[in-house]
C-alpha cells in the first residue's frame, strides 16, 4: 500500500517527506529502506508491540509498515503535460491514497509559486488538474461504451451509465470520490483507476511559531478544513520543518523535546497512523519468544485470508484461529492464563479479523 505526498512547489512537501524518511532511519525498532530516491518505507507506531515485547522479550520485533512516495511538484497545466505533469500524474496513478500538503504559513523568504499564500486556491489548482486528467480518461470510456452499446453489447450499458454519471460530476468540478455511485457502478469505475477516486488526507503545514497555540483555528488552517468538509476528507495540522528537526534527534532527546512541547507523540507518528487508517488498514498481532509482529490486512478480512499473510499454506490448510483480545492478554500476563479463564476464542473461516487481535493460526497441509 502506497501513499503519495503531493503539493505545489514550496509548500513543505519535500520537507515533510524528508522527515518521514529520516524518522525511519533513526528509530531503532522501526525498519526503513529506500526503494528508490523518492520512496520510503516507515513503521506504523504501535505501542501494543512495545508492551508485548516487554512480556515476551522476543528475538525479533516487526511492526507494520507503510510506503510513502514523494511525487514531483505540480504546476497549472499538468494535465496537458506542463512542467513535470506527466510524471506527476503517472506517479499518483500508482498510489492508493494521497497526502496533500497545503501551505498554511507566511514567509517572505519562501516564494509561493502563485505569489501569495491561499490554501483554498492551492488545493483547487491540484484538484483541477486531477479532474481534467480524469475527464480525459472517462471520455474515452464513454466513447468506447457508447459504440459497443450501439453494436448490441448489453453488458456495456452499465459502463456507459456510470461514465455519464461520473463525467457530469467531474464537469461540476467535483472529485469522483464524492460521486454517489451504486455498488455496481463503483465496481466498474474502480477499474478505471481514476485519480480523484483516491482518498485524501490534507496536511495543513504551519510554521514553527504557530505551534503551541490553538492550531486548529488558525485562519489558513480553517480554509483547508472548509474545503475538506465539502468532500468529507480528513485534515491534519503539522509543522513539516519541526517534524524534520524532531526526526533527526536520538530517541532520548526526541522524547524530551516532545515533553517540552507538551505532546505525547510527534505529528509524524500521528500522520503515519492516520494514513494507515485512511487506506482502510488494520493490524492483527502475533506474539511469542521468537517474534512480536503486527500483520497488515484490510478491514473486513476474514481469518483464512489473514493467515495467508503469514504463509500461503496457512490459508490453504486453515483449521481455526485462536484469538485473545490484546487487553485481556496484557491484563492476564500470558496466553496460558487467558486459556484458563476462557478468554481465548476459537474462530472459524467466517470470522472477520479485528484490529489488535492477538492470534495463533492452526492449519494442516
Amino acid at each position: 500500500m502506497k501513499l503519495g505526498v503531493v503539493g505545489l512547489p514550496n509548500v513543505g512537501k519535500s520537507t515533510l517527506f524528508n522527515a518521514i524518511t529520516c524518522a525511519g532511519a533513526q528509530a531503532a525498532n522501526y525498519p526503513f529502506c529506500t526503494i528508490e530516491p523518492n520512496t520510503g518505507v516507515v513503521a506504523v507506531p504501535d505501542s501494543r508491540l512495545d508492551v508485548l515485547s516487554e512480556m515476551y522479550h522476543p528475538e525479533k520485533y516487526t511492526p507494520a509498515t507503510i510506503e510513502f512516495v514523494d511525487i514531483a511538484g505540480l504546476v497549472k497545466g499538468a494535465s496537458r503535460g506542463e512542467g513535470l505533469g506527466n510524471k506527476f500524474l503517472s506517479h499518483i496513478r500508482e498510489v492508493d491514497a494521497i497526502v496533500h500538503v497545503v501551505r498554511c504559513f507566511e514567509d517572505d523568504n519562501i516564494i509561493h509559486v502563485d505569489g501569495s499564500v491561499d490554501p483554498a486556491r492551492d488545493i483547487e489548482t491540484i484538484e483541477t488538474e486531477l479532474i481534467l486528467a480524469d475527464m480525459e480518461t472517462v471520455s474515452k470510456r464513454q466513447e468506447k461504451a457508447s459504440h459497443l452499446v450501439k453494436s448490441g453489447d448489453a453488458k456495456m450499458a452499465l459502463e456507459l451509465s456510470a461514465a455519464d454519471k461520473v463525467m457530469a460530476h467531474l464537469n461540476e468540478g467535483r472529485p469522483v470520490r464524492t460521486c454517489p455511485l451504486t455498488d455496481e457502478e463503483k465496481a466498474v469505475v474502480d477499474g478505471w483507476f481514476l485519480l480523484t477516486c483516491k482518498p485524501v488526507l490534507y496536511a495543513a503545514n504551519i510554521s514553527e511559531d504557530d505551534l503551541g497555540g490553538d492550531v486548529e483555528n488558525l485562519p489558513l488552517v480553517k480554509e483547508v478544513k472548509a474545503v475538506a468538509e465539502k468532500e468529507n476528507a480528513r485534515v491534519m495540522v503539522i509543522s513539516a520543518k519541526v517534524e524534520e528537526e524532531i526526526a533527526q534527534l536520538p530517541p532520548e532527546e526526541k522524547k524530551e523535546f516532545l515533553e517540552e512541547l507538551g505532546i505525547s507523540a510527534s505529528g509524524l507518528d500521528r500522520l503515519v497512523q492516520v494514513s494507515y487508517d485512511l487506506l482502510g488498514l488494520i493490524s492483527y498481532l502475533t506474539a511469542g519468544p521468537k517474534e512480536v509482529r503486527a500483520w497488515t490486512i484490510e478491514k473486513g478480512t476474514k481469518a483464512p485470508q489473514a493467515a495467508g499473510k503469514i504463509h500461503s499454506d496457512f490459508e490453504k490448510g486453515f483449521i481455526r484461529a485462536e484469538i485473545v483480545a490484546y487487553d485481556d492478554l496484557v491484563r492476564e500476563g500470558s496466553m496460558a492464563a487467558c486459556k484458563e479463564k476462557g478468554l481465548v476464542r476459537s474462530e472459524g473461516k467466517d470470522y472477520v479479523m479485528q484490529d489488535g487481535d492477538v492470534t495463533l493460526f492452526r492449519f494442516n497441509v
